[in-house]
């Protein structure tokens, strides 16, 4: 194997053990079989899931921190599903700055040890010399997430925010990105049919058909330490990813699109119960109600190995800044927003190099 992309996680909950695992899972795919259950593209500009390699992690969880990622993937709190063996990576998970990365309502679910000293963040990564690190912070985490992307502009590292903190989206972070011809990938990941992007199409399709929404809501459950965290209600926002497929942004008052609660039984199950009320012709009501029920992590994971190679082809290309294509098509809050099918036009575009970004 020739290719290969090196990549830095911070964050080793259940998304980064899901997009571990997939690397194992996918590892002897054909790459010349376009149609892979589960990933969008089987090959980017001739990278397959099997060229991402693990060179660094970090958390701040003392029951991760110290173990190879291997192990580290599996340990408590994560509770997603597993579907592949992950043989020894040779990956010693390091104990990152805490800041603001644990919210009050999960002390209790994550064990910080204070006598346990921090790594030197950009240290490590200039001695581990990814390509790409990707934040799987926990919601809300704005001081960790800056602090992380500016140990990538020292060191020389690409970025991919999985979180919603603006980075991607904030032009002075975008600018410092592009003067150091470093690409990034943000901010937000989508799921690759989760609540968000459902809520989306269906919105869409109100205002295509030229039906006028009047109301909406997305309420979502789950039993990960992420539903946990968000019942910190001020480190969450999606109401903008759907506001943006409407010609007119609705009244703050009717819609409502976040977490409702906290059910530790479901695990990582995610129950997403989305609610759209409109009018057709004649003022004649229209409500569409959908229930959704998937496994939360890796429905993301997927979509994170196309942001991965995404973000390695701009690196051999010498792009830098926001990648506006991948950034639009993968994550809710991006520089951008595009129709979704659209923006899936632009990232094949980006690929095929007949778009810069």
């Amino acid at each position: 194997m020739t290719k290969k992309i090196k990549v830095a996680l911070v964050g080793v909950g259940n998304c980064a053990s899901s997009i571990v695992q997939g690397v194992e899972y996918y590892k002897d795919i054909d790459g010349n079989d376009p149609l892979i259950p589960g990933l969008m593209h089987n090959v980017i500009s001739g990278y397959k899931i099997a060229h991402i390699k693990f060179v660094a992690a970090f958390d701040v969880d003392s029951k991760k921190v110290g173990k190879d990622l291997s192990e580290a993937v599996f340990s408590q709190p994560n509770c997603t599903q597993k579907f592949s063996n992950v043989p020894k990576q040779d990956v010693e998970v390091k104990k990152g700055p805490v800041l603001d990365g644990v919210a009050e309502t999960t002390r209790e679910k994550f064990t910080v040890d204070v006598k346990q000293k921090p790594v030197d963040v950009a240290s490590h990564l200039k001695e581990t010399k990814p390509d790409i690190l990707i934040s799987y912070l926990p919601v809300g985490s704005e001081e960790a997430t800056r602090h992380y992307a500016r140990e990538c502009l020292e060191v020389g590292v690409a970025f991919i925010n999985a979180i919603p903190v603006f980075i991607a989206s904030d032009p002075g972070w975008a600018k410092k990105f592009e003067e150091k011809k470093l690409p990034i990938v943000g901010d937000d990941i989508k799921s690759q049919v989760g609540a968000t992007i459902v809520h989306r199409a269906l919105t869409r399709l109100f205002v295509d058909r030229g039906v006028k929404l009047d109301h909406t809501y997305q309420l979502n459950v789950g039993g990960n330490t992420d539903f946990l965290n968000m019942l910190e209600r001020q480190r969450l926002s999606k109401t903008q990813s759907v506001q943006s497929q409407l010609p007119t942004q609705l009244p703050e008052h009717d819609i409502h699109i976040g977490p409702s609660d906290y059910v530790p039984w479901l695990k990582d199950k995610k129950l997403a119960f989305i609610r759209l009320q409109g009018r057709k012709f004649g003022d004649v009501p229209l409500n569409v109600e959908l229930r959704l029920d998937v496994e939360d992590s890796p429905n993301s994971a997927g979509v994170m190995v196309d942001a991965v190679r995404c973000a390695k082809i701009a690196l051999d290309r010498g792009i830098g800044g926001p990648l506006l294509s991948a950034s639009s098509y993968f994550m809710k809050s991006p520089p951008i927003q595009y129709q979704d099918s659209v923006a899936r036009d632009m990232v094949d575009e980006y690929i095929k190099g007949e778009r810069e970004r």
